[in-house]
């Protein structure tokens, strides 16, 4: 549903979110980050389960996605460095 915002003689039609780049450059950054994540574990990961990271398919899934997310927001991709 298209919302219709009236700004002076103009009207804009106001896309809705999840339509936005400002939901699909951080979801696919955490999807993407996940999913290599999960791929590092699987191919790459301790074989033992002694490592913190590597050893879990969830944590290794979640610093992924984490990662993925950072990525996208990184406040240096703005030029805010």
């Amino acid at each position: 549903m298209e919302e219709k915002l009236k700004i002076g003689s103009k009207t804009e039609v106001k896309k809705p979110f999840y339509k936005s780049r400002n939901f699909w450059n951080p979801f696919l950054g955490i999807t993407l980050g996940a999913l290599a994540g999960f791929l590092y574990y699987h191919y790459v990961g301790c074989s033992s389960g002694s490592c913190a990271i590597t050893g879990n398919p969830f944590m290794s899934t979640a610093y992924g996605g984490m990662l993925g997310l950072f990525l996208v927001k990184s406040p240096c991709r703005n030029g805010k460095c």
